[in-house]
């Protein structure tokens, strides 16, 4: 890839939604680096539309903070562990476990045939 230039972190635009510098490349389209990615010492920034890349220059103390974890998406990655551990559990209950937990993750109950008939509704499945 050809280095374009060597760009101030300062000259390019933060979009905070997406956490993502990006600067006008040549061609049209835009160069772009992750807020994570210059936090983790990485400098270059590349244009998907183009072979071009630059370099960017900064200092750590130049960088938006990175966002704290939520524990949502803690929870959410402790759920998914949860339904492959009862995955584990062998004939119909393995299939009833699953439904019970893919339905507690989605109305945030813990009643089994509750939180089912709540997802169900919340999903509104109609038979035909």
């Amino acid at each position: 890839m050809p280095l374009y230039d060597e760009i101030e972190i300062e000259d390019m635009r933060y979009d905070p939604e997406t956490k993502v510098y990006s600067y006008p490349c040549p061609c049209g389209d835009r160069f772009k680096v992750s807020l994570e990615d210059l936090w983790d010492g990485e400098d270059i920034a590349d244009c998907q539309s183009c072979t071009l890349y630059i370099e960017i220059i900064y200092d750590e103390e130049d960088l938006q903070p990175l966002p704290e974890d939520d524990d949502d998406d803690n929870s959410d990655d402790d759920e998914k562990k949860e339904i492959e551990q009862s995955e584990n559990v062998d004939g119909d209950d393995n299939e009833k476990n699953i439904i019970n937990k893919q339905a507690e993750i989605i109305t945030g109950k813990d009643d089994g045939e509750v939180a089912v008939n709540e997802a169900l509704d919340k999903l509104s499945i109609t038979s035909q």
